[in-house]
């Protein structure tokens, strides 16, 4: 399927893209639907929204902010509305209205109303959540399921159950559609186009190039945004683990060397933008926010150190955003589906084709680049310390930028030509994820988060 890079990076808030952005995505479109049955069916009851939590959504929704989300979009709230706004105070007037915003006769009590099950997930996705609304008998009026599948991307369970046969379809109307890394560099030999321009040809059916090019330098000059406030902000960051900020204060000790470290202002770059995620502050999911640190972190390198121009920080993001397109495709960027290998191995190997291509190399380097950064990060299990996204995702960010420059400068080093290809390690990928224990899979039940132990 055609996955535009527009929607694989978005603008939102912290400190999750499948636990924050999407429930509050997917709440929205439920109010929608109940102000609809309201409005125009002439539904004179009272009725009650419930939101029931399912799989990885139940048991890291509090840390990650999922109950506030799913409070936020009933009222009406996207991820972008909420960029600029003092989250935490309008959290606290909401919490004390007893119905969603606009319609007394639709009540809802965050406390009462959001369902932490943790019974068994839905089969179809462990990021599930069914919203119902009851009326004063209980029974329900209007019921929708959701799966939050990584990176603020929804799903329903028609949608999950779709044949790849559409898809195919779609993908033939593209101008370079390739659903895989195969394909792709069949493609690039016999046109001569480099990955990115394949990817701009294809996203210019939907937009011009004009309006392309300016969402571009709008996603970068927010991801920059993000990381130089990271790197300004001080003090401990929230949850209740004492965490402090080590960004600016890493910063400062490597520019008051005479020959900074590459792989240090690398990690105190990512520090930056993943210490604003953990706070719900604005930030970019690239792809997801728990991994969101990786990309800028290795694009604004390249533009502090490297001079590159603003149609290179273009050239990285299509390039990134191909790669990332294929992930998201063949395999998964979900923690809840296979582990911290989907969100910071995805990100570490956009950020390595993007920067490998920038920096000159050709298609089957760009190729090499990615598949070095996403297998080395192979086997990575997501387990955040007391379902916060901040012990070990903080740091995580940091060595995934690493691996991703790493690979890249190996990668521009060779012809391109190796043993395994990133078809063939994304279907690793998610096979070790499919067949990793649901402990190890963003529920806090295994891993760093049940052997952390508070001095």
């Amino acid at each position: 399927m055609f996955i535009s890079v527009l929607d694989l990076f978005k603008i939102g808030i912290g400190p999750s893209s499948s636990h924050t952005m999407g429930p509050m995505v997917a709440a929205a479109m439920f109010r929608e639907l109940v102000v609809a049955l309201v409005d125009e069916e002439g539904c004179d009851s009272i009725l009650q929204i419930r939101c029931t939590l399912k799989g990885s959504l139940s048991y890291t929704g509090e840390g990650h902010a999922t109950d506030k989300a799913i409070l936020l979009g009933l009222h009406g709230y996207s991820p972008l509305d909420l960029v600029s706004r003092d989250i935490p105070g309008l959290v606290g007037r909401l919490l004390m209205e007893k119905s969603i915003k606009g319609y007394a006769s639709v009540r809802f009590v965050a406390e009462h109303d959001i369902i932490f099950d943790r019974g068994p997930a839905l089969p179809e996705h462990p990021n599930g959540m069914v919203f119902d609304a009851v009326d004063n008998t209980g029974r329900s009026v209007l019921s929708r399921t959701w799966f939050s599948v990584g990176g603020g991307f929804l799903s329903t369970p028609e949608e999950m159950a779709l044949s790849t046969m559409t898809d195919r379809v779609e993908m033939n109307s593209f101008p370079f559609p390739f659903e895989s890394s195969k394909s792709m560099l069949k493609m690039a030999e016999e046109s001569t186009v480099s990955i990115a321009g394949m990817k701009r040809q294809n996203e210019l059916k939907a937009l011009s190039a004009k309006e392309l090019d300016e969402r571009l330098d709008e996603l970068w000059f927010a991801m920059k945004s993000c990381l130089e406030n990271g790197l300004q902000t001080k003090g401990v960051l929230a949850g209740g683990l004492g965490v402090e900020r080590r960004a600016g204060r890493l910063l400062a000790r490597l520019e008051s060397s005479t020959c900074p470290d590459t792989n240090e202002l690398l990690c105190a770059y990512a520090f930056a933008v993943s210490e604003e995620n953990s706070s719900g502050h604005m930030v970019v999911t690239a792809p997801t926010n728990g991994a969101a640190g990786v990309i800028p972190a290795v694009l604004y390198y390249a533009v502090k150190h490297l001079g590159i121009n603003r149609e290179q920080v273009r050239e990285f993001l299509l390039t990134a955003g191909a790669v990332g397109g294929l992930i998201k495709h063949r395999g998964s960027i979900s923690g809840a589906e296979v582990g911290c290998q989907g969100e910071i191995g995805s990100a570490s190997a956009m950020a390595a084709a993007g920067l490998c291509a920038i920096r000159g190399g050709t298609p089957r380097q760009v190729e090499h680049a990615a598949e070095m950064a996403l297998e080395h990060h192979l086997g990575m299990t997501c387990d955040p310390v007391s379902g916060l996204v901040q012990v070990p995702c903080i740091e995580r960010n940091g060595f995934g930028a690493v691996k991703a420059f790493t690979a890249a400068s190996l990668a521009l080093l060779e012809d391109g030509e190796h043993f395994i290809s990133l078809d063939s390690c994304i279907a690793a990928m998610k096979q070790t994820g499919l067949e990793m224990s649901e402990k190890y899979k963003e529920t806090s039940l295994g891993g760093l988060a049940a052997n952390y132990i508070e001095c």
